[in-house]
């Protein structure tokens, strides 16, 4: 319900009375041109769909209420950065100018026909009984392999313990936005840096709702900044660090929220929307170096297309890899793959095929494939091969039959160039899903954002960031 417009006082109630009293009425139209449109898209599709994936013999009451009491779910909850784009709005919440999901809203699918799929089953109209969670999957399914792919991330993270995330850029409306999402999924426990009053200022702008309140931490606060002093000074002071400058640094807050993660009131750290990569990735090094088992860091974009889930590295970190360092992308990416559940078989990467192009650069990728193969003769790689060759099993078999390696799913790329230009082509060209970049080997739980990321994006790079900490705290490499 919403007030009237306060000019109005005077109102006809039922052509009977007159009423000098504030009005509260719901205004809904079939017009496009007003907000609160009633379009029969956000009904009709998905109550069949819901319908007939049960084999229901009729549609009853039980399951049109079903619908509506979704939608009506579905209006109070963060409006998807796809929504706001297709409107040309900046901002959309509960309100007099949103009391019903909008119509191009790709999630109505998944609240529908689920709950028109329960009502059925409920009330006894459905002839077959399905399993609602299963049911929820294959929906992602049928909308593309990259939300099917995300929610299983997603559900990863959330088997295990709760884990705190701390994000750097706190007074990022996107940001916060993503935090009120991954609170209320139960991905992981929020943490944001930055002034309090410019965050809770937001967040009232937003109309979102922490339960329990989010976390706030300033890193300009005297307090904190005392608390990771000392620490930091220890970590590098012969390093140049004195303690003046460990003092100043915290002032940095991606130097501020790994050190929460060292003195171990935080578990994963996020970054970037509002930096540059190296600004992010250097203190993390510093502060963590590598991995144990790990000689070097890199990063992995997964990019989702047709279907498939490919695994490129190294697009963000290596500019120019020499075959020692090749070979040590290669192998953390196959091990990253694992976690995932998927089963790699390495393509690395060149201009030439198989010896064909004789090349110094050709030279140190077929030298790489020869160093994984003797340090980890459990990966199914090989190399070197152009990129047609590694992704269409029908060329290989054409041409080069010996290889062990059919329909590569990690792609190993020659140099930080050839890696960052594919993916960015794919991405805004091909139509590919990206969801990265995803930091291996650093020492600690802490991962980049993009500028262009969007809320769904920050939401499955913080499920990668809880699974990562799961990973380590379970002695996983």
């Amino acid at each position: 319900f919403f007030q009237a417009e306060d000019g109005i006082r005077d109102i006809i109630v039922t052509g009977v009375q007159t009423c000098a009293l504030p009005i509260y009425a719901i205004i809904a139209t079939g017009r496009s041109d007003y907000p609160n449109q009633v379009n029969n898209v956000l009904g009709f599709p998905f109550i069949f769909r819901g319908a007939l994936d049960v084999y229901a013999r009729q549609i009853n009451e039980e399951m049109k209420r079903a619908a509506s009491r979704a939608l009506a779910a579905m209006a109070h909850e963060d409006v998807p950065d796809s929504v706001l784009s297709a409107y040309g709005l900046d901002s959309l919440r509960f309100g007099r100018d949103y009391l019903i999901p909008k119509p191009l809203d790709p999630r109505v699918l998944r609240y529908v026909a689920p709950a028109v799929a329960e009502a059925a089953m409920a009330s006894g109209v459905a002839r077959r009984e399905i399993d609602l969670h299963e049911y929820r999957s294959e929906l992602l399914r049928r909308q593309g392999a990259g939300h099917l792919f995300r929610s299983r991330i997603i559900d990863q993270a959330k088997n295990g313990p709760l884990q705190r995330v701390v994000y750097s850029e706190g007074e990022e409306p996107k940001v916060l936005r993503a935090a009120a999402q991954v609170q209320d999924e139960g991905i992981a426990k929020p943490i944001v840096l930055g002034r309090r009053d410019r965050i809770e200022g937001r967040i009232a702008e937003l109309g979102l709702h922490f339960h329990p309140p989010l976390e706030i931490i300033d890193p300009y606060d005297e307090e904190w900044r005392a608390r990771y002093q000392t620490a930091l000074h220890a970590l590098r002071s012969r390093r140049g660090v004195t303690m003046a400058r460990a003092r100043a640094l915290l002032r940095d807050r991606n130097y501020f929220g790994p050190m929460m993660l060292h003195m171990g009131d935080a578990d994963a750290f996020l970054s970037g929307i509002t930096f540059e990569y190296p600004d992010v990735v250097r203190p993390a090094l510093q502060l963590f170096h590598t991995r144990p088992g790990a000689r070097r860091a890199s990063g992995v974009y997964l990019v989702i297309i047709r279907g498939k889930v490919y695994l490129f590295t190294d697009a963000p970190v290596n500019i120019d890899p020499d075959a020692e360092t090749l070979c040590e992308l290669a192998v953390l990416a196959a091990d990253f793959a694992h976690t995932l559940d998927i089963e790699p078989r390495v393509a690395m990467l060149s201009f030439s095929n198989f010896g064909s192009t004789p090349h110094p650069l050709s030279n140190k990728v077929r030298d790489a494939v020869q160093l994984v193969r003797a340090r980890r003769p459990d990966i199914i790689i090989d190399g070197e091969m152009q990129a047609d060759i590694a992704v269409v099993p029908e060329l290989m078999d054409a041409r080069y039959e010996f290889s062990q390696v059919r329909d590569a799913n990690v792609l190993v790329f020659p140099d930080l160039d050839s890696a960052n230009v594919a993916y960015k082509l794919l991405a805004r060209l091909g139509g590919a899903e990206t969801i990265g970049p995803i930091l291996l080997g650093v020492g600690a739980p802490i991962h980049v954002l993009q500028a262009g990321d969007d809320v769904e994006a920050i939401v499955a790079m913080t499920a990668m960031a809880v699974k990562d900490a799961h990973s380590r705290s379970d002695g996983r490499a």
